[in-house]
């Protein structure tokens, strides 16, 4: 299945940013396809990474927005989910940094796209920020229709 400005769907690992994983908690565009993969990864078709830099990202809004109790909830439903939450080291923040310096997207977004690219696994996302990354960055976008 292919959807305007997407290559197809292709065996692999995922990674999911902060609009994947708030898309899929406020049941939002693209929250079936998210469905879709946790799925597919808990019965262990693939890995599902998320960095914790994205998860802080979707923490933080979701205090902002609803307060420090629904953060709290919404950090329990995330670590009950089958994604794995990748720290950020040296190597990754370099990759992070150096995306961020060729292409003008949000630094929390660049995590996102490094590890992708750390994994060799396509980023799914809805964000029209990742419109900005060229191909040469070596980053799979899927995107969420």
């Amino acid at each position: 299945m292919q959807s305007k400005g997407n290559s197809p769907r292709e065996a692999g690992d995922y990674v999911l940013d902060s609009y994947a994983v708030i898309s899929y908690l406020q049941a939002e565009r693209g929250s079936s396809r998210i469905r879709e993969l946790l799925t597919n990864a808990a019965q262990g078709k693939y890995r599902l990474y998320f960095c914790v830099v994205n998860l802080g990202e979707v923490l933080y809004i979701v205090e902002r927005e609803m307060g420090s109790t629904k953060a709290t909830e919404t950090l329990a439903t995330v670590d009950e989910l089958p994604i794995e939450i990748v720290d950020v080291d040296y190597k990754l923040t370099l990759t992070a940094a150096h995306l961020k310096a060729k292409c003008p997207i949000a630094f929390a977004d660049c995590f996102a796209a490094a590890l992708a690219k750390a994994k060799n696994a396509r980023l799914i996302t809805g964000d029209p920020e990742f419109h900005k990354l060229k191909p040469e960055y070596g980053v799979k976008v899927e995107w969420l229709i």
